[in-house]
């Protein structure tokens, strides 16, 4: 059965999921690098985002490692996919992370500006979805063909799924940093045990406290 997963999504002490005045030089803010500290030297994240070998182990990989198991399909805004605003000027922009992207599935970007679908290396291709949070997630549960669906972020399209009912497993990993300013991943209305969430995993490192809520059914 198909599950929708937030996995490996970082956050600050103070709730920030990326700093203030994210921009082409500072995609995650101002601070906002900090947040990841925990995951970039994982063995996972080094062959997955700089195709390197090696890394380090330990309770970091292992969230890290698991956020990639049995994912058929990603889901992501579109500031996740670049710093691009309003109607696309062009076609240059493929992404930030140079030709061969770390999905290698098909993925689905939430836009309200259309854009042809754009193939990369290493079987990743880029959807722009125009109509809503529910259009892109039914695309997405067809690529995937049974495994689970990714919502890679950011904070806002996170926020919208879990609105709406949508999201089954959240991995949240708490860095600690205060960034004081930028995009809160909760809002004051983000009941999450009101939905139904409880928290089924914790574990620390000394570069994270990882959280895994799960939605009972």
């Amino acid at each position: 059965m198909t599950r929708v997963r937030v996995e490996s999504f970082s956050i600050s002490l103070d709730g920030y999921g990326a700093g203030p005045q994210q921009s082409l030089e500072q995609p995650l803010g101002m601070g906002g690098p900090a947040l990841h500290e925990w995951a970039l030297p994982t063995r996972t994240f080094q062959k997955a985002v700089f195709g390197k070998e090696g890394g380090s182990t330990g309770i970091d990989e292992d969230f890290a490692a698991r956020g990639f198991r049995n994912i058929g399909a990603w889901i992501m805004g579109r500031n996740m996919f670049g710093p691009v605003r309003g109607p696309w000027p062009d076609l240059d922009w493929t992404g930030w992370w140079g030709e061969e992207p770390p999905y290698h599935v098909n993925v689905f970007v939430l836009t309200h500006h259309a854009r042809p679908p754009l193939a990369m290396k290493g079987g990743t291709v880029f959807h722009f979805v125009t109509g809503g949070i529910h259009e892109a997630l039914a695309r997405a549960r067809e690529a995937a063909a049974g495994r689970d669906i990714r919502i890679g972020g950011g904070a806002s399209t996170i926020r919208q799924y879990l609105d709406a009912g949508l999201i089954d497993e959240l991995h949240i990993a708490i860095a600690p940093v205060l960034l004081g300013s930028g995009e809160r991943l909760f809002d004051n209305t983000a009941d999450l045990r009101a939905r139904g969430y409880q928290c089924v995993q914790f574990a620390a490192s000394d570069k994270a406290a990882h959280v895994v809520l799960q939605r009972q059914r």
